[in-house]
């Protein structure tokens, strides 16, 4: 019966789940499209490659395929390339390239607008943000922004968009009307503000910096309420929809860190491998996804549990994470 269940598990894939009771070997593919309530589409750095999942669809994409995001309706996703200067568009369904869009010097972080209408590239190199029109795949104005744009937030209603200013500033705010940063927000404690995301009711600002930091903002008063340990080395990090826990990755560690969104508190650090970076949950909140860079593969944590339930190997460098239904 070992070597049966042995070589059971040599000859499954990544995607089979296995469970033994009493002896029995079962297997189930149920279980891996379980996890997945819609698409999540992971980025491949290295490979030139995206991931979508459930089904693991490998589709080619440009040079250093680094971060992501699709539209609200689930129909088109994004891809930046900062060796390009541009972002490559792709129906979210096929895989297939709709285009390309030349932005700036080294794009980098991405958000679509909650309309789905425009998407903006902060081009860390360049100290400005490009507005792209989806609809005709055009850049349509250019956001001038303190040192190095990393990733851009916007709120629910799309009147406002949040900026990192990797260089030191602070978050920058941006009034999507008059596409203007209207002021800068200090982040004392937070000096190089990488990746962020919002509280459910968009009072907080969580922001991961580039070392083991995040620091949480109030954005009515401007003050840091808090300032977090996390793992080592940069991160995305990701509120899940139901606003109840934060977690964030740690490229130059094996952690995920699990933060209280209420008590402010860390919760817990869960083992997933060396290099997590790209951190996205569910549209439900019931999974997590997590890009583990370099050991090449993608984990899904319970929530609930909080533990990995599941990895999937990818070509090299999986970066960025996103997922319909949670921008």
């Amino acid at each position: 019966m070992k070597n049966i269940a042995l070589n059971l598990l040599g000859c499954i894939s990544n995607r089979t789940a296995i469970v033994i009771i009493m002896g029995v070997t079962s297997i189930s593919t149920a279980l891996a499209d379980s996890v997945f309530p819609a698409p999540a589409y992971v980025s491949l750095r290295e490979s030139n490659q995206v991931a979508k999942y459930p089904g693991q669809h490998i589709w080619e994409g440009g040079p250093k395929m680094l971060y992501n995001s699709v539209t609200p309706d689930g129909k088109t996703l994004v891809v930046s390339s900062p060796k390009e200067g541009s972002i490559y568009i792709f129906d979210a369904q096929s895989g297939k390239q709709l285009g390309t869009v030349k932005t700036d010097k080294a794009a980098k972080g991405l958000k679509i607008s909650p309309d789905g209408k425009e998407v903006y590239v902060s081009n860390e190199a360049a100290n400005n943000i490009t507005v792209v029109d989806l609809k005709n795949r055009k850049a349509v104005a250019t956001i001038e922004t303190d040192k190095m744009p990393h990733n851009v937030r916007f709120t629910n209603d799309g009147k406002t968009a949040y900026v990192t200013l990797q260089g030191g500033a602070g978050l920058g705010v941006i009034d999507t009307k008059t596409r203007k940063v209207t002021k800068v927000i200090p982040t004392p404690g937070i000096d190089t503000p990488h990746n962020l995301d919002l509280s459910k009711d968009e009072k907080l600002a969580f922001i991961r910096d580039t070392s083991n930091q995040v620091g949480v903002l109030d954005l009515a008063s401007g003050k840091i309420k808090k300032i977090l340990q996390a793992g080592q080395g940069h991160a995305g990090i990701d509120v899940t929809p139901d606003g109840k826990l934060v977690f964030t990755g740690a490229i130059a560690d094996d952690v995920v860190t699990v933060i209280d969104a209420n008590t402010l508190e860390v919760v817990k650090q869960i083992k997933v491998g060396f290099g997590p970076h790209g951190v996205r949950a569910s549209k439900d909140s019931r999974f997590l996804y997590v890009s583990i860079t370099a050991d090449d593969k993608v984990v899904v944590i319970d929530t609930k549990k909080l533990e990995v339930v599941e990895e999937h190997k990818v070509a090299s460098f999986p970066f960025w994470v996103a997922v319909n239904g949670n921008p």
